[in-house]
């Protein structure tokens, strides 16, 4: 096991400089390690950002950035005694974490902690990445192994993932380029966009909209507080379902696909214009549509109290 733990004054920091009084002090720490494709990369940080990119190499590369609150390098000194930066390698593992013991009883929360940590990481094709932060976001370039992204403060951006993903904030949006693999995202404090998802794709918010380009396997989207904007692309071999009071919900299938369509609205009206549809006894109306599609297959559930249901081929 190779090791590296810091907790003191200024082990192996490269980088430092001090601005006005209570202003930040910043510390830069950076270690690498050795690996091979299929390890795990840990990492915790408190009120800081993560960010995650690929390497040409079989390398784990981590750039540690410290900021301390001090108005001095020698209070930075102080502060960074009751601070635990702990770098090291468990067999084809990695971790980063990055705590500082509890607040004394009293101290302002917003001020808390007094020391933070913005990690930057590059990990090798095929490296699966366990990433947390209590106050920051988390970006994740285009890597190939599975993301569990975790933060209660910040927004989360992912890039082309290459493996099934869950990622989850309480404070911000969620963004993602394409994954090839199952994909939960939940956000209870904005947006969540997608582009392209080869797989199940099960999407929440209950304080924005949701939109997904496009989804080759059942989709699941849930939101309070806005619309719903989804492709479906090739035949319907699961169910989904679509559900929001804040929104209208629109959605395109393929022209050819078989499936059975509910679709009810009490704030607007429903609309699948183009569609070859069998209607189930009494389930037509201005705002209820319920009937087999081409034939029948898989359900596809549309539910909105809070605008229209459009339904279009393509």
């Amino acid at each position: 096991m190779k090791t590296t733990r810091l907790a003191a004054l200024g082990l192996g920091f490269l980088f430092a400089s001090t601005l006005s009084v209570f202003a930040k002090i910043e510390r830069v720490v950076e270690r690498s390690f050795t690996v091979q494709p299929g390890g795990t990369l840990r990492v915790e940080t408190q009120g800081g950002d993560i960010r995650v990119a690929l390497s040409s190499d079989n390398v784990v590369k981590i750039t540690a950035r410290q900021k301390i609150r001090a108005s001095s390098d020698a209070e930075a000194d102080e502060l960074l005694k009751k601070f635990d930066l702990t770098l090291e390698q468990n067999g084809n593992d990695v971790a980063a974490l990055a705590k500082y013991e509890k607040p004394p009883m009293g101290f302002h929360f917003g001020s808390w902690p007094p020391v933070t940590v913005d990690f930057s990481v590059t990990v090798p094709a095929g490296y699966l990445t366990d990433l947390r932060t209590s106050g920051g976001d988390i970006v994740v370039g285009d890597v190939s192994g599975k993301v569990n992204a975790r933060t209660s403060g910040g927004g989360i951006r992912l890039g082309k993932i290459g493996a099934p993903i869950d990622a989850r904030t309480s404070g911000g949006s969620i963004s993602l380029e394409e994954a090839r693999g199952a994909v939960k995202l939940s956000t209870s404090g904005g947006n969540v966009n997608v582009g392209r998802v080869v797989g199940d794709a099960d999407l929440g918010t209950s304080g924005g909209s949701i939109k997904i380009e496009t989804v080759e396997g059942a989709l699941r989207a849930s939101t309070s507080g806005g619309s719903i904007r989804a492709g479906i692309v090739g035949p319907l071999k699961e169910d989904s379902s679509l559900n929001t009071s804040g929104g209208s919900i629109r959605v395109t299938v393929d022209r050819s696909a078989a499936f059975h369509l509910d679709a009810s609205t009490s704030g607007g009206e429903v609309d699948a214009e183009g569609l070859t549809i069998t209607l189930d006894r009494s389930n037509r109306g201005r705002t209820k549509l319920s009937g087999a599609v081409n034939g029948g297959g898989a359900q596809l559930k549309l539910r909105t109290s809070g605008g229209d249901v459009v339904v279009r081929t393509r």
